[in-house]
This record gives structure tokens, sequence and C-alpha cells, in this order.
């Protein structure tokens, strides 16, 4: 099952000629899930070819406009198509009132169903058939929200000469097996999944954090993750202007990572006064914490594969 991130956008604060808003979409099979949705949202999506009218949800970080402004064109964008599923959006306190504002003052047509729920607790956010998107709480100048999507554990690997041994035949009896089901031998004996599967394997997850300032117990929330999407907008020589402004350095999304055990990370959500050229200064300082990062750019694709 395939599951990989794009990066829509990877600035912060103004778009600029080369670099969109924050903006990641999840794809996970025929699931699409929106985290973030800046300004330039949209051309991404379209120079993509990605199919933006099959997004289930959208998770906001927090209703600063730099993270939430792309969204009105995507819900008006939406109804130009027939949609039949309702369009989730989960956020922290607001914005219910900047959807339900953005609905009203331009005018939108809307031919489907929009779903607002705020989150007021850490916790599962959204539930689906093999994983889960749960947010927590981040550290910012107002109320912002972190999120992990995991998936549920698989089954442990098959061991094909063992079902054979239990006199199980190869066909359908394999896959209900697999699927966690006792099922008959030839001989008429039951065989249970635990006779012929090893240890259960971990599913994948991916994190998305960003605008916070930095905190140990972020780690521990983005524990384990295949990847890790982070806000890393100052160099160390600024931490005293990302300290007053609740963002994290390069370094400092780095010690997150270090400590989280993740596979790999990927800065994102830079300050406006770096150019592209200048953001090696970030990855250098982050790679000398935690070597498995790299820089996000605009329509980068990051594929997930399984540990095993």
């Amino acid at each position: 099952m395939n599951l990989e991130a794009f990066i829509l956008g990877c600035g912060g604060m103004m778009p600029l000629p080369y670099r969109h808003l924050t903006s990641v979409l999840l794809r996970r099979e025929g699931d699409l899930f929106l985290f973030d949705g800046g300004e330039g949202t949209q051309v991404s999506l379209r120079k993509l070819n990605l199919k933006w009218k099959k997004i289930n949800a959208i998770f906001v970080s927090h209703t600063h406009a730099d993270h939430v402004t792309g969204i009105p064109g995507l819900l008006m964008l939406s109804a130009q198509v027939d949609r039949d599923e309702p369009l989730y959006i989960y956020g922290p306190p607001k914005i219910a009132e900047y959807i339900e504002t953005s609905r009203k003052v331009l005018d939108m047509y809307i031919n489907y169903e929009i779903v607002v729920r705020e989150i007021r607790e850490p916790g599962i956010v959204y539930q689906g058939e093999g994983f889960h998107v749960r947010a927590f709480p981040l550290q910012h100048t107002k109320t912002c929200v972190g999120y992990t999507l995991e998936e549920d554990p698989r089954p442990g690997a098959f061991n094909p000469e063992r079902a054979r041994e239990l006199r199980v035949p190869c066909g359908p009896l394999w896959s209900r097996l697999q699927a966690g089901e006792t099922v008959r031998s030839d001989n008429g004996e039951d065989v249970a999944p635990e006779q012929v599967l090893g240890p259960t394997r971990k599913g994948r997850k991916f994190s998305f954090v960003t605008d916070t300032r930095y905190f140990p117990e972020i780690a521990r929330e983005v524990a384990d993750s295949d990847f890790l999407v982070c806000e890393g907008m100052f160099e160390t020589a600024l931490a005293d202007q990302a300290a007053e402004k609740r963002h994290m350095t390069a370094v400092q999304a780095a010690t997150v990572a270090r400590d989280a055990h993740a596979k790999k990370m990927a800065l994102i959500h830079y300050s406006p006064r770096y150019t592209d050229n200048e953001l090696k200064v970030l990855l250098g300082e982050a790679r000398a914490v935690f070597p498995d990062t790299v820089l996000s750019r605009d329509r980068m694709v990051f594929p997930m594969e399984y540990a095993d």
C-alpha cells in the first residue's frame, strides 16, 4: 500500500516567486489528506496532477494567514465537480469561524457537505481503515496543533513452509490466515494465524509539526516517525528571534527528530529572509545533529516504505 507525502509549499510568512506557503498532501492509496493550505496550494496540486477533488480531510495547524489562505479557493473549486462524500476540516478553535466567514463573505457556491470539527483536546481526531490521525498541542503565539498519521500494526510475515507442514494448501486458506482467521487443514485440524505468522510488524507513521517554539515533549509525540515534516525557520544565529516569535531553528527541529528516533526529517516553513541557495545554512546545521535531514522544496515527493 502506497504512502507518500507531497510538499505543496514550504515557505513561511509570505509567498515568494519560487516558494509557496506551507502545505503538505499525504496520499495513502485512494485517500488524500491535506495538512495546512497556504497560498499557492492549488498551483502545486495542479502541477503535480493530484486529484484534489478526492481530498478526504484537511488538517489545519492554526489560523494564521500563511497556513489557511489557500483553503477558500479549494472549497470553491471542489464545487465545480461532483462530490458525494463530505469534506472534513479539523483544526483548533477559530477554524470553524474562519470557514463559515469565508463562505459568507465570498458568497461561495457549495454543493457538498463540509464538516468542520474544532480540536479542544489532544487525541485521535480522524479514524480510517487501518490508520488514525492524532492531534497534539504545540506552543505558538496562538493555539496550534501538530498531527501524526499512524497505521495500525501489520500481521507478522507469513511462513509458507510452516503452513505446508501443517497441511494447509496454498490458495485462499493462506490469505485467510494472513487476515487473522483460523482455518481447517487437509487433515481436519484447526490452524491458527499465530502458528504460521511471525511477530506483529509496525505500521508507518507520518508527522507534521509547524509553528511552535521548541520544547522536548514534541519528540515524544512524533516518536518513531518514518517521515517527519518539521519547521526549521531560522539558523542558530537567529535563535533569539525564533524564540520571540515562537518558532524553531533548524537545529531545534533536528533535535526533535533525533530524540524521536525518526527515520527521516524534511525541514519546512522557511523564513522568507532565505533564498533557496541560502537554505543550505539551515540544512548544514540540522544535519550536524540529525544526518537524515533534507530540505523540502515545493512539489517534492517523499514515499514512505514499510520497515520490513
